[in-house]
């Protein structure tokens, strides 16, 4: 059985534009899949192709018009998303804008844990500082304000918050966008290894095709709202048969090309 699944997911929205009073419709799907523990889902597609809102869908953030996600064969349920949704939590695309100036790390990783667990102060403590050091960070580092972390770190804290409450399944939109070359290669390793260690399924939402192919099982295309092509991430790197696939695959590899001379 799969771990997570995603049958006929649609989204429809009307808002009306500030200069004209006809409504803008943007539709979003059908959109299916499933993931197995341990398994990596890709989407891509250019800005606006609907990936960031398709994330939202998954962790409870914007309401479905129709469509199911099931965790383990049962469905969740939007009605109470607080116990519904702590198997699946998410990295937000700007690690430092997601994190609270006026926090310290341990108070931002104890909010998950006082709104979702029984916890008392101590057990909570101990999670924090247990979840701190699985990042790769010490556990002084809960007294620190977001302010004095490099971006690599803070991409660590929201790591940790992704993972305080022992989810299933993580969305990850755009999480190493922000990062240089060298620090996101760690990121990666650093994800890549939680993930053996830990077994989370993870839904990846990346422009970068090279960390796509590097991590990623299969692959979902996404243009204007529409699931264009899915499959095997080799087969669509390697045979794609959308012609937007195609194009997407052939931009990536030229910059290969270009960084390569």
């Amino acid at each position: 059985m799969e771990l997570f699944k995603v049958e006929d997911l649609i989204f429809n929205n009307q808002k009306r534009s500030f200069w004209s009073n006809t409504p803008a419709t943007f539709e979003l799907g059908p959109v299916s899949f499933n993931l197995k523990a341990g398994e990596t889902l890709a989407i891509i597609g250019e800005n606006s192709s609907g990936k960031s809102l398709l994330a939202k869908l998954l962790v409870g953030l914007e309401k479905p018009k129709s469509g199911r996600i099931l965790m383990n064969g049962a469905e969740i349920n939007n009605a109470d998303l607080t116990s519904s949704y702590q198997d699946i939590r998410m990295i937000f695309q700007n690690s430092n804008e997601s994190l609270n100036p006026g926090l310290t790390l341990g108070a931002i990783l104890e909010e998950p844990l006082r709104l979702n667990t029984k916890l008392d102060t101590q057990k909570r403590n101990n999670l924090i500082v247990k979840t701190l050091r699985k990042v790769g960070l010490m556990s002084d580092h809960q007294f620190f304000y977001r302010h004095m972390l490099s971006d690599g770190q803070r991409q660590r804290v929201a790591l940790a918050r992704a993972l305080i409450l022992d989810p299933k399944v993580i969305v990850a939109d755009e999480p190493f966008a922000a990062l240089d070359p060298s620090v996101r290669s760690q990121a990666v390793n650093l994800l890549m290894q939680l993930q053996r260690d830990l077994g989370i399924g993870f839904i990846f939402i990346s422009h970068n095709l090279g960390i796509v192919r590097h991590v990623s099982d299969k692959v979902i295309v996404m243009q204007d709202g529409k699931v264009i092509e899915s499959g095997k991430t080799e087969v669509i790197f390697t045979w794609p048969k959308a012609e937007y696939t195609k194009k997407l695959v052939d931009a990536h590899q030229a910059l290969v090309n270009r960084q390569g001379t």
